[in-house]
């Protein structure tokens, strides 16, 4: 079986980790179809960088040209050309984050569906391997930070980028000496940033693991806390939860300063830029070599130079925040499932049997195999019993007989043909499966019974009842108060663990099966009620191969063959008396 544990980043491990650049590169796909918000952004984001570069000069030239030769008149002109450029500024801030939020939200939304729809086409084995919660946070959480990033970050950064590169050309032409001494402080911090950059990463791949486990200790805490509290655990409970939440408050403390060292540096840095320019300007106004409005001009220059420079420290850590949670997106989306359908299947050579399993062998794990070269058959309009001790192999019989898993060995046969070959939709069809475990969804209890179920999904009410009526279910649907309209929410008391696998019993029989699978699946039902189900079993349609998994052996005596399940080998018990010594042979050997 593939291995589907997604990964803890160890930064050590160079093999498991991706740069940021080949990490950026598979996002792109996702902004194939955001071509023109990204057009019309970077235009607007143009139009900004220009203006505010051209302000200062523009005021500078006033001071020189009008306010010092006390040119009303001109003062007067410029600045209407002044307020113009930054209404010009105004509007096009306005519409850089109109475009850009916009953006954020469509890519949230292709993120989560493209996370989801991967999620849900990957086998029980990957749920199996990793933690609810963790998954949880990675749609929520982990998209959250690319959507921050594009609707809030990069607007910024892209502007900034636009504005540092416009300011550091076009100073060189005003004065090449002030624009070496405004740009002398620039070199320092590009250093910095490059030496902080893998720590930087490295803090907030850290703090989003953290908070993934968190999440998945609260999901899988409060999921059992019927367990917890009536074993009145709850100090375990609280134990568990403090120290996922310190492990969280550690890293997010990590990653909050990680995300916050650089803002300092970047400001001592604009002040040392500032204070040595005002320095070098006036030593070059008293030598005749400068104007006073070129130096005010160069002050604002310096400032609007190393402003998006500190900004560029906060939208930096976003960056590092936003690849964080795309590395641990893509560690989902490059996840293929082993379980493809495969086409033209190998034929079953003994045909005539409706299940037949040959030479299969299959294992959870490397170091515990479930099943050891098991061979048997199903025959079509039979009703057979599979029995043994607890952790024989009875469950995992029924969970590769209906392909929720594929085994490592041999081949399952399906009327025929490779299981394998048959599309979902087409297994689905042939097989019913009644779980050990009830799995309910909230709404109504008809909308329960047609889930999953295309052939019903546009039945009228009076439809699906009649349907359930002339399939003798009716009796079963009695049992819910208010019929198909009872509501059932799983995370309440609504209804009792009975019930709900009355449901599950009502779902699987409609859907007409040629094998129907039943784990287990008169558990939670009084004596009356399982010999009502035993009735309506009793009434399938004469061509349908029931298999019964069960502890309890009365239910299996009207079974036309039973199947003994033991450490990994299956036999077959020659009567139920047969069935009952080797229970309880297995019981003593245990």
């Amino acid at each position: 079986m593939m291995n589907y544990s997604l990964k803890k980043y160890d930064e050590k491990d160079s093999s498991e980790k991706q740069s940021s650049f080949a990490l950026a590169k598979q996002f792109l796909v996702y902004l194939a179809d955001e071509k023109l918000k990204l057009a019309l952004s970077f235009l607007v984001i143009i139009l900004n960088s220009a203006a505010s570069i051209a302000a200062p000069f523009m005021l500078g030239y006033t001071i020189d040209t009008f306010i010092l030769q006390g040119d009303l008149a001109g003062i007067t002109r410029f600045s209407f050309i002044l307020a113009g450029i930054y209404l010009v500024i105004f509007v096009t801030n306005y519409f850089q984050t109109v475009l850009m939020g916009r953006l954020g939200q469509d890519l949230l939304y292709k993120l989560r569906n493209s996370l989801f729809e991967k999620i849900q086409s990957l086998p029980l084995a990957f749920f199996n391997q990793n933690k609810l919660g963790d998954l949880i946070s990675r749609i929520n959480n982990d998209t959250d930070k690319l959507n921050q990033f594009f609707s809030q970050s990069l607007i910024q950064f892209v502007s900034n980028i636009f504005t540092i590169a416009g300011i550091g050309i076009f100073i060189f032409f005003i004065n090449w000496k002030l624009a070496l001494v405004t740009l002398s402080s620039a070199l320092a911090l590009l250093i910095v940033a490059y030496f902080l950059s893998p720590w930087i990463n490295r803090k907030n791949r850290s703090s989003l693991q953290a908070l993934g486990g968190l999440s998945a200790e609260i999901q899988e805490s409060l999921t059992n806390f019927k367990v917890i509290v009536s074993f009145d655990r709850r100090d375990y409970f609280k134990d568990s939860f403090e120290k996922a939440n310190a492990q969280n408050y550690v890293s997010s403390v990590g990653a909050g300063i990680a995300n916050t060292i650089s803002s300092p540096i970047y400001d001592f840095a604009g002040n040392i830029a500032q204070a040595l320019v005002l320095v070098y300007g006036i030593h070059l106004i008293i030598s005749g070599d400068l104007m006073v409005g070129i130096l005010v001009s160069f002050l604002s220059y310096t400032d609007r130079f190393y402003t998006p420079l500190r900004q560029m420290a906060s939208v930096f850590a976003s960056a590092q925040q936003a690849l964080a949670g795309w590395n641990r997106i893509s560690e989902i989306l490059r996840l293929e499932s082993d379980m493809q359908v495969v086409p033209d299947g190998q034929k079953n050579p003994a045909s005539g049997h409706v299940v037949r399993f040959d030479h299969v062998g299959f294992a959870y794990s490397e170091d515990k195999q479930i099943l050891k070269d098991v061979s048997f058959t199903f025959d079509q309009g039979k009703t057979y019993a599979i029995v043994g001790p607890t952790g024989g192999g009875k469950s995992t019989i029924a969970s590769v007989m209906s392909r929720l898993f594929d085994p490592q060995k041999g081949t399952i046969y399906l009327e025929g043909r490779d299981i394998k070959s048959y599309t979902p939709e087409e297994r689905t069809q042939k097989i019913g499966f009644i779980l050990q475990d009830q799995y309910l969804f909230t709404g109504t209890v008809g909308e329960n019974i047609v889930y999953g179920n295309p052939d019903y999904l546009e039945y009228s009410k009076p439809r699906l009842e009649k349907e359930i009526h002339d399939l003798g279910l009716d009796a079963l649907l009695e049992k819910f108060e208010d019929g198909l309209d009872t509501a059932v929410t799983p995370a309440t008391e609504t209804i009792s663990l009975g019930q709900k696998q009355l449901i599950s019993f009502i779902r699987a029989l409609i859907r007409k099966p040629a094998l129907l699978i039943m784990d287990e699946a008169t558990a939670n039902i009084d004596t009356v009620t399982e010999g009502l189900l035993q009735e309506i079993i009793d009434k399938l349609p004469a061509q349908t191969t029931k298999v019964i998994i069960a502890h309890r052996l009365n239910t299996i005596k009207n079974a036309d063959e039973i199947y003994f399940v033991n450490n990994g080998t299956v036999e077959t018990a020659e009567s139920f008396e047969r069935s009952v010594e080797l229970i309880g042979k297995s019981k003593r050997t245990s």
